[in-house]
């Protein structure tokens, strides 16, 4: 496990360092490098893992790892990274891509409504991923042409392509390789104590494959490279549900099913926490370090739910009572109150 968090390090070191003298050659902004290229790199541990559990008949893994991953890159990734640093949110991260992130979230929903996600769905989630790529792609072509890039000789042109493709496929490698050694040893861990496929997914094979987003996220921040840590986790999570649910949908023998449990709790709780984001990036265009704070305790909340609903322990309902009649009803009014305030400074 120590070496697997060695390799994490230097492979989202590299990557982090790769976005930013892409971005600068290309001349756009870090924040389309990180909704992209950063987000889809940190994102081929979950792919892997999702098409392998689905091959091997076990979907609760497939699907729950990436409700899990959503959550957690939210809540406990732009939670941490706010921590380091209050982090800027861009225009376009809340007139765009969060939208989008919850829309996602609502079709996944809807999709999985009669219990299973079919081939004709997964192909309906990889268009929808063709449509983002167009639309960043459109991003990144008008930056371009309001700030053009200058004018680079021919040789130092393939001397850096050939070199930054070698740092990017490193790092994505030591990113991939890392992911895989924490995940045996979390899986391993988490059979010996019993734990369902439902919770193995939701827990630790989401936080285990979550785990480059996590140390890209934080290396951009440590850095001040703000815009790569949000773009990186916004990113993250548009792929996790369009490319990596989408794929495996299409490439699967059977239909992947959908838990009973992950319908009532699982799916609505991610779509909650993407909607989450669309008032606190409002409210400022920025995470705060005290939002960041409030991320992490609903994770906290969020994990000892299923853990003590899995168990059986009377804690889970307590906490549902808490959440729903206490935590969330203030969080509601005051989510309301900042917005109202940001929307009269800006009108």
């Amino acid at each position: 496990m120590g070496l697997g968090l060695v390799l994490l390090i230097i492979g989202a070191e590299l990557m982090v360092r790769a976005a930013l003298r892409l971005a600068a050659r290309l001349h756009v902004r870090p924040l389309i490098i990180g909704l992209s290229l950063v987000a889809f790199g940190s994102t081929a541990p979950q792919l892997t893992v999702s098409l392998q559990a689905a091959y091997q008949g076990a979907p609760d893994v497939a699907v729950g790892s990436v409700i899990g991953s959503n959550i957690f890159n939210v809540l406990v990734i732009l939670g941490l990274a706010a921590l380091i640093i209050p982090l800027r949110v861009s225009r376009q991260l809340v007139r765009l891509d969060i939208p989008l992130m919850i829309i996602a979230s609502g079709l996944v929903y809807l999709l999985a409504r009669n219990g299973q996600l079919d081939r004709i769905e997964g192909l309906a989630l990889l268009l929808g991923l063709l449509v983002y790529l167009l639309m960043l792609w459109h991003q990144s072509r008008h930056y371009a042409r309001t700030y053009p890039a200058p004018r680079v000789a021919h040789t130092s042109r393939a001397r850096f392509w050939s070199a930054i493709v070698l740092q990017v496929l490193f790092g994505l490698g030591l990113l991939s390789l890392a992911g895989h050694l924490l995940l045996e040893a979390a899986i391993e861990v988490a059979t010996d104590l019993g734990l369902s496929e439902r919770i193995m997914g939701l827990t630790v094979v989401a936080v285990c494959t979550s785990l480059p987003e996590l140390a890209a996220a934080l290396i951009a921040a440590l850095r001040g490279e703000r815009e790569i840590a949000v773009g990186t986790v916004i990113g993250s999570n548009l792929f996790n549900l369009l490319a990596v649910l989408g794929l495996t949908a299409l490439v699967t023998p059977e239909p992947l099913s959908i838990s009973p449990n992950a319908l009532d709790f699982d799916l609505p709780v991610m779509l909650g926490v993407a909607a989450l984001c669309l008032p606190v990036f409002y409210s400022g265009y920025r995470v705060t370090r005290a939002e960041g704070l409030v991320f992490l305790c609903l994770y906290l909340a969020y994990g000892l739910h299923v853990v003590a609903f899995t168990t059986g322990l009377p804690l889970a309902e307590r906490l549902e009572r808490l959440m729903l009649f206490y935590v969330l009803p203030v969080l509601g009014v005051v989510l309301l109150f900042t917005t109202a305030r940001a929307w009269r400074r800006q009108h």
